[in-house]
């Protein structure tokens, strides 16, 4: 980690980024609303996987959203390298951010395994919606974890002021 987090530091795109200061917190905002609309995505088609909304067919529903997703998840990635690198030395330590990370991984595959569970469903109705359901509780928690696994610090800091 120590290799990773010199390399990182060592990059110009750190100190370009601590120069203009002010663009930091745009970009936190982009990174919150992106993980907004990846949230907002999986709960639609989890609704609907659920049987709560029957506005369209599961499959139209995942295929309205998933684009979205997808999106979304792109510019949570970017923004995401760019507050790395503008902090790498807090970003990369940070034992709630590593956590984060990993949860992120293991959501983006639960992801795209609801996803392809979606489209094979057509076939096999009965068991696929069974694991659709299962598959799409585990995307929500898994990337309800991720946005509060982002937010660990803030807790650990709340944490440590109640117990003082």
């Amino acid at each position: 980690m120590t290799d990773l987090l010199l390399w990182v530091a060592g990059l110009p795109i750190g100190p370009s980024l601590r120069v203009f200061s002010r663009f930091v917190p745009w970009l936190q905002i982009v990174h919150i609303l992106a993980n907004g609309i990846i949230l907002g995505g999986v709960v639609m088609i989890d609704m609907r996987v659920w049987g709560i909304s029957r506005s369209q067919a599961t499959i139209a529903m995942a295929r309205r959203f998933q684009a979205w997703i997808w999106g979304a998840l792109a510019m949570l990635i970017v923004s995401g390298f760019l507050l790395i690198f503008y902090t790498p030395r807090r970003a990369l330590i940070d034992l709630a951010f590593q956590v984060k990370m990993w949860s992120m991984v293991v959501a983006i595959a639960a992801t795209v395994a609801l996803l392809f569970a979606l489209r094979s469903n057509s076939k096999a109705q009965a068991d696929a919606s069974w694991l659709a359901g299962l598959l799409g509780t585990l995307t929500l928690a898994l990337w309800v974890f991720v946005t509060l696994a982002g937010r660990g610090r803030w807790f650990a800091l709340w944490m440590s002021r109640m117990l003082q």
